[in-house]
């Protein structure tokens, strides 16, 4: 079922995140790494409660807040690129996983939205 694989990838997203928000405060960058830790585990979050809906609605609800905190991570993580708190290197393959989250949840919004 693709939410599963939705619901995985982004459970590994955050694990990932968790990891380079503690890199973050290593650096004493603590504002930046709870900024990024909360946007980035909350998209897990609100696709768990997403796939035990109350309602259609609340499901589409859930999936449109989690793709609002991947898109407020995303800026976070171009943010913390340029700062140079981060290596090319490491930001490539997550940035290309949460790209990937973000074509499930628009993808998993619309059809959810044509289904209503």
């Amino acid at each position: 079922m693709k939410d599963n694989k939705l619901l995985n990838l982004a459970q590994e997203f955050a694990v990932e995140i968790i990891i380079i928000a503690n890199e973050l405060r290593n650096q004493k960058e603590y504002s930046i790494s709870d900024q990024i830790k909360r946007s980035g585990t909350s998209i897990s979050a609100n696709i768990a409660e997403g796939n035990y809906p109350q309602s259609r609605a609340d499901m589409i609800s859930k999936f449109e807040i989690a793709l609002k905190e991947a898109n407020e991570t995303e800026n976070w993580l171009n943010i913390i690129l340029r700062a140079n708190f981060i290596s090319k290197e490491k930001y490539e393959p997550i940035h290309n996983k949460l790209v990937k989250i973000k074509i499930l949840l628009i993808s998993s919004i619309k059809t959810l939205k044509k289904n209503s």
